[in-house]
């Protein structure tokens, strides 16, 4: 019988400001990493909702997706963990410095991307990079992609 195999959906964020990107540092496995505003997807809410959420619990800012950057495939070396990651990009609508920040979020940064290149090696995973290659490639999809149906 096979093995029924189910992905860890999740949301990211690619956002930039002046030439700097939205990042946030973050605990992981006992060390500090670099990351997207990211998360997994939730019960009852789009994939748009889910970013919109995450962004604004992992930064405190108040993010409006306008295109899909991408769908990403990726499975943890040495485990059984498969992530889908949809990464979209927008606006900063606002900036609520009073919001708290998710646990094991350190703090929200911005970094250009020769500073998130030169520190590859803190990457939460290689879609970090990858999700900013594409988005500086200019790769843009429209958000009619995605359905939900009640």
């Amino acid at each position: 019988m096979a093995q029924i195999w189910f992905p860890h959906v999740t949301v990211a964020a690619v956002i930039e400001r002046d030439g700097k990107f939205l990042l946030v540092e973050e605990e992981s496995d006992e060390t500090i990493v670099l990351n997207q505003p990211a998360g997994h997807w939730e019960a009852n809410e789009s994939l748009i909702e889910a970013a919109i959420r995450e962004t604004l619990e992992e930064t405190a800012y108040h993010f409006q997706p306008s295109a899909l950057v991408g769908i990403y495939r990726w499975t943890v070396p040495h485990k059984d963990i498969t992530y889908l990651r949809f990464a979209f990009t927008g606006e900063i609508l606002a900036h609520a410095e009073n919001h708290p920040l998710d646990t094991g979020i350190l703090r929200a940064l911005w970094l250009t991307p020769a500073e998130l290149q030169a520190q590859k090696g803190r990457h939460r995973s290689p879609l970090v990079l990858r999700c900013l290659e594409d988005y500086l490639a200019g790769k843009r999809y429209p958000l009619a992609l995605l359905s939900n149906f009640p």
